[in-house]
């Protein structure tokens, strides 16, 4: 089973409850404004800030 997408609906960063991004490759919901990454584990979003990954200042366009 894969991390559904239709998810993308409804999932918001914990923190600024922002929109967030699916970034396939790395397997991660990107939250831009805050600069965090969210592992998907076993297709399941961990949405805690301080399991997040920060990412660097010059944040790229996911596709």
């Amino acid at each position: 089973m894969a991390f559904d997408t239709k998810l993308m609906e409804i999932l918001a960063c914990p923190v600024c409850k922002g929109k967030l991004e699916y970034d396939r490759a790395q397997q991660e919901l990107i939250c831009k404004f805050d600069k965090l990454a969210y592992a998907i584990d076993r297709d399941i979003p961990v949405l805690l800030e301080n399991e997040a990954r920060q990412l660097s200042a010059d944040v790229e366009a996911v596709e």
